[in-house]
C-alpha cells in the first residue's frame, strides 16, 4: 500500500443504521488480525448528536459529514439504514460522488445502494444489492450492469446486500489491496460458510 494513503477509514452513522452491515469489515480494518495493515475507523454522521442503530446501540459520531474529506480517507463505508427507502441520504451520497471522483474507494451496501442508484452512481459500473427488483425500484438506469452476485467490485466501488455482510468485508478488504484472493476465500469460507478446514488458510495467510 502506498505510504501516502491515509490508513483512516469513514463509516457512516445514522439513526436505524444496520450494525449486522458494517460489523465484520471494520473489525477487520481496524484489527489489521488478517491483514497486518491496521486503520483507524471513525464514524461520520450529518450532526455533532448521537445516533441510534437498528439493535439500539447510541452511537457518538466522531466527525460530521461536512468535515469528511477524501484526501484524509482510505474508504468511506455507506451501511443500510431504513431512511435509504424513503429517499433519504443524500448528503451521503453526494459525499459518495466526492470520494469517487477523487479515486478514494467507497463501500455501499444493503439501502445504501439504493441512494447510489438514484443519483446514477451505478448506471455505469457493474454492481449487486438486495435484488435487482430492489433497485430497479429506484428508477435508475443501470439495470444492466446487475450482477447476481454477494458482493461486487467494480472501480473503487464496492456494493452488496444485506445478506451479504462477510463478502461485504472480503470484497472491500481485497479492493484495498489487503488480501489475495485465496486469503479472501478462506475468510468466506470461516465467517460466511463457517468451514473449519478454512481456518488454517486463513490463518496460515494472515
Amino acid at each position: 500500500m502506498n505510504g501516502s494513503v491515509p490508513r483512516v477509514a469513514h463509516l457512516a452513522v445514522y439513526d436505524t443504521v444496520a450494525d449486522w452491515e458494517y460489523g465484520h469489515l471494520v473489525v477487520e480494518l481496524n484489527t489489521g488480525r488478517f491483514t497486518g495493515v491496521p486503520y483507524q475507523v471513525r464514524t461520520v454522521a450529518e450532526s455533532p448528536g448521537p445516533v441510534t442503530t437498528m439493535g439500539g446501540l447510541r452511537l457518538l459520531p466522531d466527525l460530521e459529514l461536512a468535515d469528511v474529506s477524501p484526501a484524509d480517507s482510505a474508504l468511506l463505508i455507506l451501511p443500510g439504514s431504513a431512511f435509504w427507502d424513503s429517499g433519504g441520504g443524500a448528503p451521503f451520497v453526494a459525499k459518495a460522488a466526492e470520494f469517487l471522483q477523487a479515486g478514494v474507494p467507497v463501500a455501499a451496501i444493503c439501502g445504501a445502494t439504493a441512494g447510489l442508484a438514484r443519483a446514477g452512481l451505478l448506471d455505469a459500473r457493474r454492481h449487486t444489492s438486495a435484488a435487482p427488483e430492489y433497485l430497479a425500484a429506484t428508477g435508475y438506469r443501470g439495470a444492466a450492469g446487475y450482477v447476481d452476485q454477494p458482493a461486487v467490485a467494480d472501480r473503487g466501488l464496492v456494493t452488496a446486500g444485506p445478506q451479504a455482510p462477510v463478502q461485504f468485508a472480503a470484497a472491500t478488504l481485497g479492493m484495498l489491496g489487503l488480501a489475495s484472493a485465496e486469503h479472501l476465500d478462506a475468510y468466506v469460507g470461516v465467517f460466511h460458510c463457517a468451514d473449519p478446514a478454512a481456518f488454517g488458510a486463513l490463518t496460515a495467510a494472515a
